[in-house]
């Protein structure tokens, strides 16, 4: 039997019903931190908003005591990129991730190829480390000395793919500073990292959280290559269907396929937000016609606000005279009904990311 086709709208309402964004879920944050299979924290802000526009009730102070008390760790994984995870989830998938940050420097590094002995830089570092946390500017400092001859840049990018760190917080803020301090994993989390792999398990988890997808879509979040074998030994534990291109698309049995034309209420992604990274084809969530003005250069994503289950625009808070003015910029023509909800919505996240604002405003910048 042929596989069902499922529409651009089918697969947006899947996706964002995988994704907590159909309406408020009321899981506590570390379920949520599990279902979303992390969340990206290149800056610090981020995860806060991207867990305050999923979860119902959600208040800062919740995140930052599962990251003081070390349940919610933050630590290169994915893409190799800074992530949030369970501490649970870390130790879980660090191994099966560690090939992502193995490419990553080789494919900087080329040219060091042999010449370059990263288990005596990890021998080097590790001690280091372990004796206090450490910036990377102190660890780069230590090893350009000890280990001469080399340009800092491998040495630094070279400790952190691969020696499993983890970013220590602090008591303020959104939990992360700007310079932050990195201690060895093993120390924080205080036990040994396991070392078997557990690719098939993360392969599901990804599923449940982005699916249907194509075997590309799982390449592009990881960062894991040449992943079509594994997904052909999965297959009988997985359905199948076809996008309108005609390309395969992998599922888990049983997982909610939406209306197409459910109605979504809008919503406002942060900075980074998974939902708009991870997968090969984006146009379940971005049209083509708004790619730009959403990946920027420097590799930077922008804020984003979803309007019918699509970005249609960008959004900022900034902060004046103690006036907080979340300023919200359409990719084109909004109704007056999505402009009402994009007021009161703008205007509860105002009050969520500046706290101590003596006023809050919403505006729009056509």
């Amino acid at each position: 039997m042929a596989d069902r086709v499922l529409t651009l709208r089918e697969l947006n309402r899947a996706t964002l019903a995988r994704q907590l964004l159909l309406e408020r879920a009321t899981l506590g944050a570390p379920e949520a931190v599990e279902r979303l299979v992390g969340l990206q924290a290149q800056q610090a802000m981020p995860p806060y908003v991207g867990l305050w526009t999923r979860l119902r009730d959600f208040r800062r102070e919740e995140l930052a005591r599962l990251i003081e008390d070390r349940t919610v760790v933050k630590a290169t994984l994915m893409r190799s990129t800074l992530h949030l995870f369970t501490a649970a989830d870390y130790l879980r998938f660090r191994a099966t991730l560690q090939p992502v940050l193995t490419n990553a420097f080789d494919g900087i590094f080329k040219e060091l190829k042999g010449k370059f002995d990263v288990e005596k830089l990890v021998a080097v570092a590790r001690p280091y480390i372990a004796e206090a946390p450490r910036t990377f500017a102190e660890i780069t400092a230590m090893l350009m000395d000890a280990l001469p001859g080399h340009e800092p840049g491998p040495l630094r990018y070279g400790v952190r793919t691969h020696l499993p760190l983890i970013q220590v917080p602090v008591g303020k803020g959104w939990s992360y500073p700007g310079n932050p301090q990195f201690t060895l994993a093993e120390s924080w989390l205080n036990q040994p990292l396991p070392t078997e792999e557990d690719l098939r398990g993360l392969i599901l988890r990804y599923l449940a959280a982005f699916g249907p997808a194509r075997v590309t879509d799982m390449q592009t979040w990881s960062g894991l290559p040449k992943l079509k074998e594994v997904f052909e030994t999965l297959r009988p534990e997985l359905v199948t269907y076809r996008d309108e291109q005609g390309v395969e698309l992998f599922d888990l049995s049983q997982m909610p396929l939406p209306a197409p034309d459910l109605p979504v209420p809008v919503r406002f992604l942060p900075e980074f937000d998974n939902l708009l990274l991870s997968h090969s084809n984006r146009t379940r969530v971005v049209a083509d016609e708004f790619r730009k003005k959403v990946y920027l250069p420097g590799l930077r994503v922008s804020a984003t606000i979803l309007v019918d289950g699509f970005v249609a625009g960008a959004w900022k808070v900034e902060k004046k005279k103690g006036l907080a003015s979340l300023v919200i910029q359409p990719f084109g023509p909004l109704t007056q009904p999505d402009r009402q909800a994009l007021r009161e919505e703008g205007e509860a996240l105002a009050h969520f990311v500046e706290v101590d604002a003596k006023g809050y405003e919403v505006r729009f910048e056509e």
